[in-house]
């Protein structure tokens, strides 16, 4: 569907979208937002520490928005449905990258799905860092858990200094997030060093109240009276390890169950 009031949500941008196409929940806009965005290429321990962040910040209140890409991007989804905002490079007719394609049509069918490309349109390399300026522009701040000198990631933050907006980031080692290291080298951004407390201090800072639905979550109730282990992979992906890792399922044998 097309929306031209969704465009007041971009009028501090010097080139704002005419039109804004959308699948899901509108009344996600109406919610604190907080872009998290980063690498395609993460590390195990940026995708456990972005998975977290957004787990706590959707359950206290947030709306996580993030560009659907490999890697941060849709770890970022995962966590954070059902409230996750997507904003596409592609047009919503489409899937794209169609390794997401399970995450995506979750974000179509239980979130909000945003792009300005007609439904049809196959993304380009500059629809992509045109895509960037939206996912900054729609959020209160920007997360960037990992990037690289040269990145899409760095692009997003170029946006969010423009538009005054706040940039954290996870600390990391020197030479495994340089782009983010050097953000914060030149004072451009503030250190993530303890997630609950960032958390926390967030939640004061908007005022938010705590959102969790424990009885939304699809993939624990696939899981509630034991499911087969190779199904739940083929339907849910990576998502079955991250549960097993919180600790929120256990895999036994050929099984699997909510704990």
């Amino acid at each position: 569907m097309i929306s031209t009031t969704i465009i007041n949500e971009f009028k501090t941008l010097a080139k704002p979208p005419k039109t804004i196409y959308y699948k899901g929940n509108l009344s996600l806009l109406n919610k604190p937002k907080i872009s998290i965005v980063g690498s395609r290429k993460m590390s195990v321990y940026t995708k456990n520490a972005t998975f977290m962040l957004s787990k706590k910040l959707s359950n206290a209140g947030f709306c996580i928005v993030s560009g659907g890409a490999i890697g941060v991007d849709i770890e970022s989804a995962k966590a954070s449905m059902p409230y996750h905002i997507g904003i596409f490079a592609n047009g919503l007719n489409e899937i794209y990258p169609k390794s997401n394609e399970q995450t995506i049509k979750q974000i179509y069918e239980n979130a909000l799905a945003l792009s300005e490309n007609e439904p049809n349109h196959i993304p380009q390399k500059y629809d992509f860092l045109a895509r960037n300026r939206l996912v900054v522009a729609l959020s209160d701040i920007l997360i960037i858990t990992q990037a690289d000198i040269k990145s899409g990631s760095l692009n997003s933050a170029k946006h969010a200094l423009e538009l005054n907006k706040d940039i954290f980031v996870l600390a990391q080692r020197i030479g495994e997030s340089d782009g983010t290291n050097e953000l914060i080298a030149n004072y451009k951004a503030k250190i993530i060093y303890d997630i609950d407390i960032f958390v926390d201090e967030m939640k004061e800072r908007f005022k938010t109240q705590n959102t969790y639905t424990p009885h939304y979550d699809e993939f624990l109730e696939f899981c509630k009276n034991g499911a087969n282990l190779d199904e739940a992979l083929e339907r849910y992906g990576e998502l079955v390890y991250d549960y097993e890792l919180d600790g929120k399922v256990v895999i036994d044998g050929v099984l699997i169950r909510s704990v």
